[in-house]
């Protein structure tokens, strides 16, 4: 039946352009976001899944920043300890000479002096972002925090590891700044005749060739000598701990990538299937734009039935 109040042929044909039309405009904002999920409404579990995905990837991004940062504090730390080993070395090769007989013991103690302002100024330099692990206040905590890594469980459940570093007596730690004597460098020792010393302050410019003196020269050498092995240890351990944070750095770095490969699997738009589908909506475009101007047309023929 022709009808000039209805016709169904330009309905069919608008209500199939119109579908073209929207099809069309999702695949145009595809191929311009790169997405095939870009919001909610594309597909609601697929955004809900990749936004969460994308809130812990930030999360890991600034464990893996924090890990980095301890890794150069650790860092500071060991390099110091080496250079202190080495210069408790060079006081410990002097006491040593010293304890020859006839050497002048005052110009000697004049290079152990510098040697112990040496030391000094490499704890109190061992600085980074504010944290020196070497000169340490042995009344306040003495335990280091480091974030260490980022986790969300099957019930949505977020954890944080942390990696605990003890820079007390039994750590790092080679001066105690507020004067208890903890550090390895300022611990009290004792001689068997002159009495009690550090590292930082035991003195030979008077001692002679006498036996008792030279048994205080023994012991100094032995005190240094213990300070060097525990500076070993401590600059041990340090290795131990910058080792881990690497790991775990390498670890979150992975686990980053990971995230975006699979948040990518998710959301992101096949760019090769969607430059085909353009083309194909754009001739389907073309032809229904066609088939609504011949549906237009036809009910001009209900004229000629008049005339």
């Amino acid at each position: 039946m022709s009808s000039i109040n209805t016709n169904i042929a330009a309905m069919t044909a608008l209500q199939a352009l119109r579908t073209t039309n929207s099809d069309l405009l999702s695949t145009q904002n595809r191929i311009s976001t790169g997405l095939r999920v870009a919001n909610a409404s594309d597909n609601a579990a697929y955004w809900s899944i990749a936004t969460t995905m994308r809130s812990d990837r930030q999360a890991l991004s600034t464990v893996s920043d924090a890990l980095g940062l301890g890794s150069a504090t650790v860092d500071i730390a060991s390099k110091a300890l080496d250079t202190s080993i080495k210069v408790a070395s060079d006081i410990k090769a002097k006491l040593v000479a010293a304890r020859s007989p006839g050497v002048d013991r005052a110009k000697i103690q004049a290079e152990i002096e510098q040697l112990q302002s040496s030391l000094k100024d490499t704890a109190n330099g061992a600085s980074f972002s504010g944290q020196n692990w070497l000169a340490v206040d042995a009344s306040a905590s003495t335990e280091r925090t480091l974030v260490s890594s980022f986790s969300r469980d099957s019930s949505g459940d977020v954890s944080i590891g942390t990696i605990t570093v003890d820079i007390g007596a039994t750590g790092s730690m080679l001066i105690d700044t507020s004067n208890g004597g903890a550090g390895i460098l300022d611990k009290t020792r004792t001689a068997t005749t002159s009495g009690d010393y550090t590292v930082l302050t035991l003195d030979i410019s008077t001692l002679t060739d006498s036996a008792t003196d030279l048994k205080d020269l023994e012991d100094y050498v032995a005190g240094v000598d213990d300070a060097i092995s525990s500076m070993t240890n401590a600059a041990t351990a340090m290795g131990a701990v910058k080792t881990r944070i690497n790991l775990q750095k390498d670890f979150a770095d992975t686990l980053m990538d990971a995230i975006d490969t699979g948040v990518g699997q998710l959301v992101d738009a096949d760019m090769n299937e969607e430059s085909t589908r353009l083309q194909a909506l754009q001739v389907r475009q073309q032809l229904g734009i066609q088939a609504l101007s011949l549906a237009n047309q036809s009910s001009q023929s209900i004229l000629s039935l008049f005339r």
